[in-house]
């Protein structure tokens, strides 16, 4: 098991409205499959078709907004959720925008700063708002990929999106075993942005991994990555290599290789 790093402050607090940036990104995937083939494969998420991200991530904000109405105080015991599922396929694009709704409907009703469990780091209410963006946004990238359309991302929700995965990361274990393998002898790799001047540095060590807060922002790294907030979000989340043109890399070859091949989830 991956030991967290608690030099993150938590609760994590970031500038994005997670609940309006919900139903913004819902409504730009519900546009890009409308009049598409829901046969059409989806090549970053191999063996699914458009049909299954539309059914998968309208699923996610109906489980978690269901969570959120339970107000979880410990791991849910189960993922069964009254989907209300259209018999036919053609009725997916019209299900998720509905989905979006439910979502709205269950974040009015929840306190953000209501205490809850969650896996990840913030054990408020807010990090299954923050949870469900990077869900249905990262999904909706997979449908335009998928569509032959380069997915625009806005530059805050990229930059907030790339520290939601970093910090929540050494808790996802269970779901993504293979990150249980992310550790090394004080190894660290930065991620930076090249429209910005956000910086993340990871620290590997024997025991597990987290995100270095303290590592002054000038000092050296084993390894660098950089590049747009956006392209660093497909970066983190598997849909872009490390070696792709549009991003830079210097550093230990080895220790990168090791990290996108264990992180992605």
């Amino acid at each position: 098991m991956t030991t967290p790093d608690h030099t993150h402050p938590a609760p994590v607090f970031t500038a994005v409205d997670h609940r309006t940036a919900v139903a913004a990104e819902t409504a730009r995937f519900v546009a890009a499959v409308k009049d598409a083939d829901l046969a059409t494969a989806v090549p970053s998420c191999p063996g699914w078709t458009l049909a299954d991200l539309v059914k998968h991530t309208g699923s996610v904000q109906r489980w978690f907004s269901a969570l959120l109405r339970a107000r979880i105080q410990e791991p849910p015991r189960t993922r069964e959720v009254d989907l209300r599922l259209p018999d036919q396929k053609d009725g997916y694009p019209d299900w998720l925008a509905e989905s979006a709704t439910v979502a709205a409907d269950a974040f009015a009703d929840t306190d953000p700063d209501l205490p809850m469990w969650a896996w990840g780091v913030d054990q408020y209410a807010r990090f299954w708002a923050r949870r469900m963006l990077f869900e249905t946004l990262l999904h909706r990238a997979d449908a335009e990929l998928a569509l032959g359309l380069r997915p625009a991302i806005d530059r805050p929700l990229a930059v907030d999106g790339i520290d939601e995965f970093l910090v929540n990361l050494p808790f996802a274990t269970f779901f993504a075993p293979k990150v249980a393998d992310l550790r090394g002898p004080d190894r660290t790799i930065r991620f930076r942005t090249t429209d910005g001047d956000d910086a993340w540095v990871v620290r590997l060590r024997p025991d597990g991994f987290g995100v270095d807060t303290a590592h002054p922002p000038t000092a050296v790294t084993d390894a660098t990555v950089q590049g747009t907030a956006a392209d660093l979000l497909l970066l983190v989340y598997g849909r872009l290599p490390y070696k792709a043109e549009a991003l830079a890399h210097e550093g230990d070859e080895h220790l990168l290789a090791h990290w996108f091949a264990n992180s992605a989830f």
